[in-house]
């Protein structure tokens, strides 16, 4: 690609963005969305958030590790089940680092 074809696709890309995002706050109250889509992007934020944890924690070096050896995975796995057993979020975190940490030195 050329300077020009990039800097049109770059530029391009910007006006989408801007649009896609800036157009619910010029529109509004105008715009409704179904009961049924307010109810599926409630759990937009816990789609994400799965989406950036979960291959931090099963991927190694660029390689899939779903194994014993994997002190993310068994750190990550310790935390889950702290938090269903407390539902105490700050102590979810500091287990799970703590879990890591001391898997980490042992392993």
């Amino acid at each position: 690609m050329s300077a020009p074809d990039v800097w049109a696709t770059i530029g391009l890309l910007v006006l989408g963005t801007l649009l896609t995002r800036c157009l619910i706050f010029l529109l509004g109250p105008a715009v409704k969305l179904p009961s049924r889509v307010q109810h599926a992007l409630s759990y937009a934020p816990a789609a994400a958030l799965a989406a950036i944890v979960v291959p931090e924690l099963v991927m190694t070096g660029g390689a899939l590790d779903i194994g014993w050896t994997n002190p993310k995975l068994l750190a990550g796995l310790g935390a889950a089940v702290f938090f269903l057993a407390t539902r105490h979020l700050l102590g979810t975190i500091i287990s799970g680092m703590l879990l890591y940490t001391a898997l980490r030195l042992y392993m």
